[in-house]
């Protein structure tokens, strides 16, 4: 069974391609890439093939994670398998998925899993440029997410 992990944001550029990167990197470290197929996905549509954000870039290839998606739009296939975790970068995304959508059985927000952190909304470094901070957020909650479905899922 191949388990589905979306990661949305508003324009696919910044926090999703991300947090998309940083879960790859994490599962590919705990050798269960066949297990997953893991993408990102925005809310809207300005950004629609472009690369993610140089800052978003930047930012990973510090930490040594490979990054060369493409941005896309959240689309009606993307939300119809209820087993598909749908992660979420802040409450407005959730809020737009769920007014497009509908109510999704797996829709979570990212920082829902973190462990070293209050803050519940990923701020977006595009309005910021604090891609560092975002970086750490997103880490934080990536790890506490791939700990919840190896336990959910038995992996």
């Amino acid at each position: 069974m191949t388990i589905n992990v979306l990661f949305v944001c508003l324009g696919n550029i910044c926090r999703s391609p991300m947090a998309e990167a940083v879960f790859q990197h994490l599962v590919n470290e705990a050798d269960l890439t066949d297990q997953f197929r893991i993408d990102s996905a925005g809310t809207g549509n300005w950004h629609v093939g472009e690369k993610a954000h140089p800052g978003t870039r930047q930012i990973l290839a510090e930490h040594g994670i490979a990054y060369n998606g493409r941005a896309r739009q959240v689309t009606r296939q993307d939300m119809a398998d209820p087993h598909t975790y749908i992660i979420t970068m802040d409450k407005s995304n959730s809020d737009d998925l769920r007014r497009v959508f509908g109510p999704h059985a797996n829709q979570y927000r990212l920082l829902d899993f973190a462990r070293e952190t209050a803050v519940t909304d990923v701020p977006d470094p595009y309005y910021t440029n604090n891609f560092e901070t975002v970086y750490q957020l997103v880490t934080d909650g990536c790890q506490g997410l791939l700990e919840t479905i190896r336990q959910r899922e038995g992996l």
